[in-house]
């Protein structure tokens, strides 16, 4: 007779056997009310999709102007990495490294690994340490910044608009995007199906 498999609820530790459900339900603590797991319909594929759309929105976001600054004639263009080398020159190393870690690195290695597990599981291929590659991916959304970043931009435009004539480029538009695709990917996921596609304990 096959094992049951158990999880226990994220907020109040109760054990409970985990059962199929029906797509687009959720289960939830009898004791705290906590959501103990959902089927969300078509997880896995439009987790893919969006990771692969943010991927996109990354590289344009990377690579056009972030935003033009035109004062007294003269009219000087921006890019998302500009801030942090400007960061870096006056001397501030450590808010560079941290700016640079948690609106570039992060986001980025999550979107790769998205899509890089995602696919995998699609094409029914098993790549050596997926598993800890999924833990690690998991593990780095805390760290995923880029809208604390975007709400700093927007106070910073608010302050130059005096000063100077601010018009927005494709970069910011991209990074705006970006914003909410990793949010909706976030979302859409579904983590136990990660795990159950490759035979894993919860």
């Amino acid at each position: 007779m096959p094992r049951e498999t158990l999880i226990a609820c994220h907020e109040c530790d109760l054990l409970y056997a985990l059962h199929p459900l029906p797509t687009g339900s959720k289960a939830k603590c009898e004791r705290c009310g906590a959501i103990l797991y959902q089927n969300k319909s078509n997880s896995l594929d439009r987790t893919l999709a969006l990771s692969i759309a943010g991927l996109v929105l990354f590289v344009l976001a990377n690579t056009f102007p972030f935003l033009a600054f035109q004062m007294k004639g003269q009219s000087t263009e921006t890019n998302l990495f500009t801030g942090i080398v400007e960061l870096y020159k006056t001397d501030m190393e450590v808010l560079a490294a941290l700016v640079f870690f948690t609106t570039m690195l992060v986001p980025l290695i999550r979107l790769l690994g998205l899509v890089y597990i995602l696919l995998s599981l699609r094409l029914n291929h098993s790549p050596l340490y997926l598993r800890r590659f999924f833990r690690f991916q998991q593990s780095l959304q805390p760290w995923s910044m880029i809208e604390v970043f975007m709400l700093g931009i927007l106070v910073a435009v608010v302050k130059l608009d005096q000063m100077a004539s601010i018009v927005p480029g494709i970069g910011l538009w991209s990074f705006a995007a970006l914003i909410f695709v990793l949010a909706a990917a976030a979302a859409s996921l579904d983590p136990r199906l990660v795990w159950e596609r490759q035979g894993m304990d919860l």
